[in-house]
């Protein structure tokens, strides 16, 4: 039981549209913290991905600690599966279990969004900011740089 008292509470939390943290990957996509990890008390976090007409995203992956489900509000995103690549429209849904092989990208030459959310809620904006900082500011990484970035923030290559 996550809550133990016989009477409600007011605890709900409120973010205005202006006091999201918002960040700029390399590849011009837009990530907005939503609701990330350390607001809702790790339970689960929740990003908005906005991608350009081009917008990158991560090779073929896995995390132990935590699942990761896709929804995509506009656009076509090219989600991995782990054994194919599906073209996701706007409603579909993915939801990718701890351990299993998932990968992004936009491929179609459109603008395209989804909604990104992490269970538990580990604080993956500190991932998203350090890979932000790397790549805006043409820092270069070796393989077991990478590696090890990856490692510390619960991400491990599929290969």
């Amino acid at each position: 039981m996550s809550y133990a008292k016989d009477v409600g509470e007011a605890s709900a939390v409120r973010r205005v549209i202006g006091g999201v943290p918002e960040l700029t990957m390399r590849s011009d996509t837009q990530v907005r913290f939503v609701a990330p990890g350390s607001l809702t008390d790790e339970r689960f976090g929740l990003f908005e991905w906005n991608m350009g007409s081009q917008g990158g995203g991560p090779d073929a992956h896995f995390h132990k600690t935590f699942s990761e489900s896709f929804y995509v509000t506009r656009g076509t995103v090219a989600l991995f599966d782990g054994t194919a690549w599906l073209d996701a429209q706007p409603g579909d849904f993915v939801y990718v279990p701890p351990g299993g092989i998932h990968a992004f990208h936009n491929t179609s030459g459109e603008p395209a969004s989804m909604l990104i959310l992490f269970a538990p809620g580990p604080p993956r904006e500190r991932y998203f900011e350090e890979l932000a900082e790397i790549g805006n500011s043409g820092r270069q990484l070796s393989d077991d740089q990478w590696i090890e970035l990856w490692a510390r923030h619960d991400q491990y290559p599929a290969t």
